[in-house]
């Protein structure tokens, strides 16, 4: 990339052009580096991987160039994905928060989020699997869409969990995000996450009222002891706001929101370890496109454990312990946790359309310190996923849209829908990104 590297969230700048007509002709997109796309570098984060240029376009990849998108290149992330800070990628580079040197972007999408939030670029696909999506969104200003597990295609990105595995837009405005969703969405035939996808007319969803929608404010949502009140005020207006276009708003509880740390932490520690750590990234027993050259890559971990992160060490000492001295068990529970944790969310949705919350509970906070201590960091990036780590149980849609600052920093709220539900949520944050109040607060 060179001395021009804005924010330090570019991994490698590209310019492959799209077809030459298509809904995205002659927009610019970027990539986070666990996606591949043919012959370009694509190291997710991780010196263990950074000589490896993948043989094959990722779905998402293919369709963005026949829908006539340039892709402009590949955003840092965090090596191998594993963190939802923005210091951890191999390059040493610490990816900058937009609105203030010295602060996190978020992660592990963190070059995204910096990239679409600082205005480099309007569009930008991420992943997801505790909240990398959202995050980063959050703390740089943007949108960011965690979407029904399933429905844009996984086949071609570094996996870490196959039942926790997302992928999704990051865009500079909602109308751009419903654009980008309606090209990478919908079944590819090859990806086993996906089943019955229900694919919509995303940007149809635009400049519909809201008045008759019923929206929950998530009691468990607000108040963590780690949240910043001004960050619960600025999403309480948010709300406010909506009561004013002619949402009905209602406080609505689920209790189990405040368990889903414990159920996530051996679902994606075990599954990461044995994915990732064991199964070189692709596994087994599933059927869909292999990407095999990206096993042959992922396994020189092994030859080069000195140069794992921290966060990566931790994860695969973890994961090893709990699959080794619990033999699977406590995996197997959380998943089956996950079933009711999913049913109590449900039944919410009886009663509302949407959900809302504060994304993260807090504005973005200082990139950790090159000799922070492991459980420092770790703590961190537990802490800013209080919220957002719930969809990724449930497969439901996620989105994190700007609502306000505080202290010059953006606040983002979290809007989640039922499944396959994107166009509601769509619906709902475009129509509060159009009303002019929320910009003076």
């Amino acid at each position: 990339v060179g001395d021009d590297n804005e924010f330090n969230a570019w991994a490698r700048k590209t310019d492959v052009q799209g077809a030459p007509d298509g809904k995205l002709r002659g927009r610019k997109v970027v990539l986070k580096d666990n996606i591949a796309l043919a012959g370009v570098p694509m190291a997710n984060g991780a010196s263990t991987l950074s000589f490896y240029s993948p043989d094959f376009d990722a779905t998402v990849a293919s369709r963005i160039l026949e829908a006539g998108g340039n892709i402009a290149g590949k955003a840092q992330c965090e090596f191998m994905s594993f963190t939802g800070n923005s210091h951890s990628s191999y390059k040493q580079l610490k990816v900058q928060n937009p609105y203030r040197d010295g602060l996190t972007s978020g992660g592990s999408s963190s070059g995204c989020g910096a990239l679409v939030g600082g205005g480099v670029v309007d569009l930008a696909i991420g992943g997801d699997q505790g909240g990398s999506i959202r995050i980063p969104a959050a703390w740089c200003g943007c949108c960011g869409l965690k979407p029904t597990y399933g429905l844009v295609p996984y086949t071609g990105c570094a996996p870490l969990e196959m039942t926790l595995d997302h992928v999704g837009p990051m865009t500079a405005s909602v109308a751009d995000n419903a654009l980008l969703l309606e090209v990478i969405a919908g079944a590819d035939g090859i990806d086993p996450r996906q089943r019955d996808v229900d694919v919509d007319r995303y940007t149809k969803a635009l400049g519909a009222p809201v008045g008759g929608l019923r929206i929950g404010m998530l009691k468990e949502g607000f108040g963590h002891p780690n949240s910043d009140p001004q960050v619960d005020d600025k999403v309480r207006e948010a709300a406010e706001t909506f009561r004013a276009l002619g949402a009905a708003v209602t406080e609505v509880t689920v209790p189990a929101h405040l368990d889903v740390l414990q159920v996530w932490f051996p679902i994606a520690y075990q599954g990461a370890f044995d994915l990732v750590m064991q199964g070189n990234g692709i596994g087994s027993n599933w059927l869909g496109y292999y990407a095999t050259s990206l096993a042959d890559a992922q396994h020189m971990w092994r030859l080069r454990q000195h140069e794992l992160s921290a966060t990566v060490r931790f994860v695969a000492l973890v994961g090893g312990f709990l699959k080794k001295y619990h033999r699977g068990q406590l995996y197997g529970r959380a998943q089956n946790i996950r079933r009711r944790i999913t049913a109590d969310f449900d039944r919410v949705f009886d009663e509302v359309d949407l959900l809302l919350m504060p994304t993260t509970p807090f504005t973005a906070p200082p990139i950790a310190a090159p000799d922070c201590t492991m459980a420092e960091n770790l703590e961190a990036s537990g802490a800013m996923a209080n919220n957002t780590l719930a969809a990724n149980l449930t497969r439901h849609p996620a989105m994190s849209v700007p609502c306000g600052m505080v202290d010059g920093l953006p606040v983002g709220m979290m809007l989640v829908g039922r499944h396959w539900q994107e166009s509601t949520i769509y619906r709902a944050a475009h129509a509060f990104e159009q009303d002019d109040d929320w910009r003076t607060r």
